[in-house]
């Protein structure tokens, strides 16, 4: 069915940035979105509302409740596909717009109005679509093998498979439509209730009223006293809010489980492993190896810290503070651009082209403004138009590994593309490794520039934090949301409740060396994966232990590697994991697959304790 807005968020967007405050950073680039539509009140844009509507209305009043008939004719059900498909990029097209508009600043009243009025429109257009895939999904699976015997109907067996191990999960026409079009009016609205909470929020920092962003960034000041006062900041005022995120937290986990009640659903998150293609057993495999490997990890690794900050216990706010004595320089844009492409040309001139398409043609927007959604993340929008790149810069170089890691998204997105509006989208699990492999090349290229071991220490300490961030820190995340779930599924929660499960879980992953103060159990409430893509977290760790395996195969042999993994993510949602992963010799449902990355960051900890 034809989605929403729904971005590729980046870890970034639950990482605090850095502190800046020069001139360095004027004239960052804002994206130019009239290569979707040239306004709001664009003649083009109301057109294609117009027109989605209509042939919408048309498709359903031609097909609906014929395609079992016409199910003997392989050409005329390539021609419904290929329709549908173009129904398909016409409404993602409107809806990117729409998000991307409000993602710029989501406190503008005409902006929210704007997405809100698409988001009901496309909602109802899109409701008389839903009959298609269910009534395909009802075709015996002997019809639907003499389909795939057109060559030209064959192309799209990717798609026909995918949506039939949705099968089992379908219900009656009108009850599926009913779900659809009250999804505005529930979770979209919860969603964007949430949205405009956090966007309106101030927090109280040294007599100034600043919003999210530049908190999170002073969490990563060199001083502590300002690091403690910012942490508190962010604590007060979510308190003060508390019952508000609550409230949207018990209505989402309660609408998500009548969902899955309907649907036949038992585990809170089999419906995400499902939209993943990931079996479970492989999630279970994955958790169980970083939660087994929280003491050699992020346990082993913060005591190291707290050793360097000579003290017993970090605060909570120092976990990810500077080290004492590295150099904190701004970056400026054209310093990040040159090295996150360069580090992409260095593996492959095709991935460093598609990357600068971002910068040539204004794909990308990087300052920070009030409203703006905060994080990173890119939107592939559709196969007609190009992705988007959205990041907050500030030009300290764990900005820079945000920029490397949405333009591996962005990379990925631009390849995938000419599978068509049907098969172009990949899985969240899947989604991670471009960004996450894009990170890693940008890494080790810095690193390797190192001009001292100073240098190396601190580049090499940052890396570690921000995969202790993707990995344990995502599935103690994911352990939170089942917990949360779980026991929503009891009764309602209260704010104490919910964040009584939150320190159940940041305690166990943290590690004795990280003091968890006063204040900090309210931190779940600003971080927007458990609000848009529940149970979504677990990709980040997917995708990290997976890009680790890669690039361990990549060190070992470079010859025929570029080509290999380019080719990976031009599939895009074409091929299951199982069979990408074959071609590098690895397979992601052993579960000593998972050591191999997991022993890449034991191995980056090691270094740094000899130093």
């Amino acid at each position: 069915m034809p989605n929403a807005l729904v971005p590729v968020y980046s870890a970034a967007a639950i990482t605090p940035k850095p502190k800046v405050g020069n001139d360095t950073l004027k004239g960052l680039p804002e994206w130019n979105l009239a290569d979707l539509y040239p306004s709001m009140q664009s003649p083009q844009f109301a057109q294609d509302m117009e027109r989605a509507q209509k042939e919408c209305a048309a498709f359903a009043k031609e097909y609906r409740g014929q395609i079992e008939a016409l199910s003997s004719n392989a050409a005329q059900i390539l021609t419904i596909v290929q329709r549908y498909e173009a129904l398909d990029d016409l409404i993602g097209r409107i809806m990117s717009y729409a998000g991307l508009i409000y993602a710029g600043d989501t406190t503008d009243i005409a902006r929210a109005k704007f997405f809100g009025d698409a988001q009901e429109t496309i909602t109802s257009a899109s409701s008389d679509l839903l009959f298609f895939q269910l009534e395909l999904n009802r075709l015996s699976e002997e019809t639907i093998a003499t389909l795939m015997q057109d060559k030209a109907l064959a192309r799209y067996k990717p798609w026909f498979d995918d949506m039939r191990m949705d099968k089992p999960y379908q219900l009656e026409d009108r009850i599926e439509q009913l779900f659809h079009e009250k999804s505005v009016t529930s979770r979209g609205a919860w969603n964007r209730l949430f949205d405009e909470t956090i966007a309106s929020l101030r927090f109280k920092v040294k007599g100034r009223q600043l919003t999210l962003e530049p908190v999170l960034n002073l969490m990563q000041d060199p001083k502590a006293a300002v690091r403690k006062e910012a942490s508190n900041a962010i604590a007060a005022t979510l308190k003060a809010n508390l019952r508000t995120f609550a409230l949207i937290s018990n209505t989402l986990a309660k609408d998500k489980d009548i969902s899955d009640s309907w649907r036949g659903f038992k585990d809170v998150a089999e419906s995400r492993h499902l939209s993943n293609r990931v079996e479970p057993e492989v999630v279970n495999a994955l958790v169980s190896a970083v939660e087994a490997a929280y003491p050699r990890l992020s346990h082993r690794y913060y005591k190291l810290k707290a050793k360097w900050f000579d003290v017993e216990q970090l605060e909570h706010w120092d976990r990810n503070a500077p080290l004492p004595d590295s150099v904190n320089r701004v970056r400026p844009w054209s310093e990040a651009k040159e090295t996150v492409l360069s580090a992409y040309r260095g593996f492959s001139p095709k991935m460093a082209a598609t990357a600068q398409r971002f910068f040539d043609e204004r794909w990308i927007d990087a300052p920070v403004r009030p409203g703006k959604a905060p994080g990173a993340f890119a939107h592939p929008t559709v196969p007609s138009a190009h992705p988007y790149v959205l990041v907050n810069y500030q030009g300290k170089t764990r900005d820079v590994m945000t920029l490397a890691h949405e333009l591996g998204h962005g990379v990925h997105q631009v390849l995938a593309a000419p599978n068509g509006a049907l098969m172009a989208p990949t899985p969240l699990t899947l989604a991670e490794t471009a960004s996450v492999f894009g990170e890693m090349l940008t890494f080790q290229a810095m690193l390797a520039k190192a001009k001292s071991p100073r240098e190396r220490k601190a580049m090499l300490a940052a890396k570690v934090e921000d995969m202790l961030n993707t990995v344990v820190r995502q599935i103690a995340f994911y352990s939170f949301e089942r917990k949360l779930h779980e026991e929503r599924r009891k009764g309602e929660l209260t704010a104490d409740q919910i964040c009584a499960l939150w320190m159940s879980v940041q305690g166990a992953s943290l590690g004795p060396s990280i003091r968890l103060n006063p204040g900090y159990e309210t931190f779940w409430a600003y971080i927007p994966h458990f609000i848009h893509s529940p149970f979504y977290v677990y990709a980040y760790a997917f995708g990290d232990c997976l890009v680790n395996s890669l690039y361990g195969v990549y060190e070992k042999a470079h010859e025929g590697f570029a080509e290999r993994y380019l080719a990976m993510l031009a599939a895009g949602g074409t091929k299951h994991h199982s069979e990408l992963l074959a071609a590098f010799g690895l397979d992601a449902r052993d579960p000593a697959f998972w050591q191999i990355g997991l022993r890449m960051i034991e191995g980056m900890i090691g270094e740094l304790e000899s130093m």
